[in-house]
């Protein structure tokens, strides 16, 4: 195993418990549309990939373009979710802080807009840990499950492949770090995604603290 110099950590299911909350909120209003679909569902289906690759599934789900009152309604009722009830992952902080305190760079690169991200990273209290060091799907032509974000995070902080080690609760973002020669932890605390994570080649863990065996 190479030497770890840099801990990219996905966002949503890694640092902040927003997917729940996201895929709920969704799944209510595809219902209202006539797209009969369970937040269970469209987790498994949209976990880890970005916004825009999402949504052309649903509108071709719906058959044409959304509804303007699709994207006011989810909108607003998912920042309003955000405020109410967004938390930090459990023992995420712990984790951040060890790595502070042994002086191991991390960074952030989230299929989320930087917005988003800005949103649930300072609603959770984590925004400063990752200030100036975020990255989005936004950034790049291709997102995940593609490498190009993981690798242009790795180039942004000047380090080579070999030595990041990414933190990933999704199929797609696993399957991203593989691609870019990255060696990647699975975090999840549902039993049928570990074997999923393990197939898709991440050693998994559900306890965030568990990542440093792994450095």
């Amino acid at each position: 195993m190479f030497a770890t110099e840099l801990v990219i950590f996905d966002c949503d299911g890694v640092l902040v418990d927003s997917e729940s909350i996201v895929c709920r909120i969704l799944a209510e209003e595809m219902n209202k549309l006539g797209m009969e679909t369970t937040a269970e569902e469209l987790d498994e289906q949209f976990s880890g990939r970005p916004a825009r690759d999402c949504l052309l599934e649903i509108e071709t789900r719906y058959g044409g373009p959304l509804p303007d009152a699709y994207f006011g309604n989810t909108e607003r009722r998912i920042r309003e979710a955000f405020h109410s009830e967004l938390q930090p992952i459990t023992g995420i902080e712990e984790l951040l802080d060890h790595l502070l305190q042994v002086n191991l760079r991390s960074c952030v690169a989230s299929s989320g807009s930087h917005e988003k991200m800005q949103l649930t990273l300072n609603r959770t209290g984590l925004f400063e840990y990752f200030d100036g060091r975020i990255y989005s799907a936004d950034d790049v032509s291709r997102g995940k499950p593609h490498p190009d974000l993981f690798l242009h995070a790795a180039q942004s902080m000047g380090v080579e492949p070999q030595h990041c080690l990414v933190v990933e609760d999704s199929i797609a973002g696993v399957t991203a770090a593989v691609a870019a020669g990255m060696p990647v932890v699975g975090y999840s605390n549902h039993p049928v995604r570990v074997p999923q994570l393990e197939e898709a080649g991440a050693w998994v863990v559900n306890d965030p603290m568990a990542v440093l065996n792994y450095l």
